[in-house]
């Protein structure tokens, strides 16, 4: 990295001290604020991370006044177009496309851990039958470690390759595990001759006394789904998976932990908002109703599924689901047809109307996912699943990434201290 400096003056005393800016590849500059304390006694502040950057990267970029999202600097329409999602995670994890020779291999390695250990399944008995699934997968991938301890030597590269694909291949399984513990169904053995979607949507939805086809253009929507939310920089559980992993804790405990933040409605379960939201609404002539409750400075109400915190032009990964979620629509039945009925209305008035347009709120990734979640028959409960299963290629490159950082420390934010001045213990009688 080039390096310039900045100088902050302490105005209160006027002692002043030079910290040099460190320049992105692409991006905004940051500045290196590592001996602040040390210089001028001084801490910074920044509640939710909004200006810190806590670490170098080179898996992804998003500019969201651009609408751009590149991983390992390939565009993500180009890789939406053109990839896969084992071929995406390759690219996550190694930090280049596969050659012919090498994604065959790495496909044949995942799907050689699509299993679970027979212990382990007994886990999924263990659960109460209405148990969250997001609460069975907490519990089942950190138990991964008391079962393949054989790879948890987080100082071996070679250890961490196998635990890297051990979890980014056993996922799938737990996730549809999770499910059919709820539903009482048999828990379905991989099939290996299935690709990385197809089986998943197997174990999720087959019976063993007939046989499952999968749609060709249901399984393009969750491909997309998937390449989707591979990654996204340094979010809340990406951040909780690098911070877990900065003790030194092992990967399956990470990912967990991950996975754990993931679960918090203003994380990863925006998707399942917007479905509530259309079942609230449920009449198309309903939706000016709401519209104007969402204008309304008073009223906290918030139409789900619109807008985005990082972009702030039109989220890109929109762009791409929407010919998925209209093409999915077309195949499927008339069941859930008011519910998208409502969906495309509303999506028409938010894309005419200058309130929304003023503000950039155009429909985001959620919105369309959300749709072609519910079109596929999947439970609300497993939509924030599904985003933790995607997202397990971005968690796992990270965890890989930081493992290689010399300049990475165990995490360890500071304080602004707001409670009480120092004072005296006064004795239980006198008190």
């Amino acid at each position: 990295m080039s390096k310039n400096s900045v100088t902050i003056v302490d105005n209160r005393n006027g002692n002043q001290a030079e910290f040099d800016i460190l320049d992105p590849t692409i991006g905004s500059p940051a500045i290196d604020i590592r001996k602040l304390h040390g210089e001028l006694g001084l801490f910074t502040y920044d509640p939710g991370f909004q200006a810190t950057a806590s670490c170098k990267s080179d898996i992804t970029y998003i500019d969201g006044d651009k609408g751009i999202l590149l991983y390992r600097g390939y565009p993500i329409e180009q890789l939406a177009a053109h990839s896969n999602y084992l071929e995406t995670s390759f690219l996550l994890m190694y930090g280049h496309l596969p050659s012919n020779v090498e994604y065959h291999e790495f496909v044949g390695i995942i799907k050689r851990h699509t299993m679970v250990h027979e212990g382990l399944k007994q886990f999924f008995n263990g659960f109460h039958h209405d148990a969250h699934p997001m609460a069975i997968m907490v519990g089942v991938v950190g138990a991964m470690s008391a079962f393949y301890h054989d790879s948890l030597d987080i100082n071996n590269p070679r250890h961490r390759e196998i635990s890297a694909h051990r979890l980014l291949a056993k996922m799938p399984t737990i996730a549809a595990y999770s499910h059919r513990r709820a539903y009482g169904l048999p828990l379905l053995y991989p099939r290996n001759d299935l690709d990385f979607i197809e089986n998943f949507m197997y174990m999720m939805f087959a019976v063993p006394s007939e046989e499952y086809k999968v749609d060709p253009i249901a399984v393009q929507a969750m491909r997309l789904i998937f390449i989707l939310h591979a990654d996204h920089e340094q979010n809340a559980s990406t951040s909780t998976v690098r911070l877990a992993s900065s003790s030194g804790a092992n990967p399956f405990a990470c990912i967990s932990a991950g996975i754990a933040s993931l679960w918090g409605p203003a994380h990863g379960g925006a998707n399942e908002a917007v479905i509530r939201m259309l079942e609230e609404i449920k009449d198309p002539d309903e939706i000016p109703k709401y519209i104007e409750r969402a204008k309304d400075k008073n009223d906290d109400y918030r139409l789900m599924g619109f807008g985005h915190r990082i972009y702030k032009n039109y989220d890109p990964r929109a762009k791409i689901i929407r010919q998925a979620c209209y093409d999915l629509l077309e195949i499927m039945d008339n069941s859930n047809q008011p519910l998208f009925n409502t969906a495309k209305q509303l999506e028409k008035i938010a894309l005419e109307d200058d309130y929304f347009l003023e503000r950039n709120l155009y429909p985001n990734v959620d919105f369309y996912s959300g749709i072609i979640l519910r079109a596929l028959g999947i439970p609300l409960n497993m939509f924030t699943v599904i985003f933790a299963m995607a997202r397990t290629a971005g968690w796992i490159s990270q965890w890989l990434e930081m493992m290689e950082d010399k300049e990475q420390r165990i995490g360890r934010p500071r304080q602004i201290y707001t409670g009480a001045a120092p004072r005296d213990f006064v004795d239980l009688s006198k008190r």
